[in-house]
Parts: structure tokens; sequence; C-alpha cells
């Protein structure tokens, strides 16, 4: 499957635990393309797509139009995690290069790959 950082893929999260992010909604990948595109590796990180609106830069906002999405979603930099390839259900399409930057602003918050002074 050859998909590329910043696509917009439907998924199946289920089964999950607690407070992860369930059901069949749509995430944006965000592992690099060369390894998205390797058979060798099974799993791809995905960031679950919400339409409720969140604060600060975990929560960044993304639009309606060339992602495939519907109406105005927020991505869930929190709610980052690995999947099998087969829970992907479709590809609808991908995010501008201005949201792809906020996407990884948040994760390089999220993860602590900023350098602290």
């Amino acid at each position: 499957m050859n998909l590329g950082r910043g696509t917009v893929v439907l998924v199946e999260l289920d089964p999950t635990v607690g407070h992860e992010q369930r059901g069949v909604r749509p995430c944006i990948t965000v592992t690099d393309s060369a390894v998205n595109i390797d058979q060798r590796f099974p799993l791809i990180a995905v960031v679950p797509v919400t339409g409720t609106a969140g604060e600060g830069a975990l929560y960044p906002m993304l639009t309606p139009g060339k992602s495939g999405l519907t109406k105005v979603s927020y991505a869930l930099i929190d709610q980052l995690r690995s999947i099998d390839k087969r829970r992907i259900r479709r590809v609808f399409g991908g995010l501008t290069s201005d949201e792809l930057i906020s996407i990884d602003q948040g994760l390089e918050l999220f993860l602590g790959l900023v350098p602290t002074r």
C-alpha cells in the first residue's frame, strides 16, 4: 500500500481500551513514506481525526476539500498510535503542506522532540 505522510485514510480502530479513540474514523498517516510502502513493515503510525474542536498545538484544525474530509476537523495528536495496515478501509486524500506542518509541530511537542534550552 503506497501511502505518503499526510494521507487521510479511513481506519477501523476497534478494539480499544479506556480513553483511546474508537470506531471507524479518518486518520492521518504520519510514518515516513518509505516505511509505509515497504512490505516488510506491516505497521503504520496514524493520528485519528475528530469533528470536535480541541485547544492547543495537539489538536490542529484540518479543512475539508483536498483531504477528503467533508467538514472542518481536528487531528488528535495525543491519540497517536501504530496500526496494522490491514485496519485501513479506504484512502480519502491528503493534507495541505501547512496542515502537515501543524501535525509535525504537534508531534514534536507530544513526543518531546524539541530541544529544551
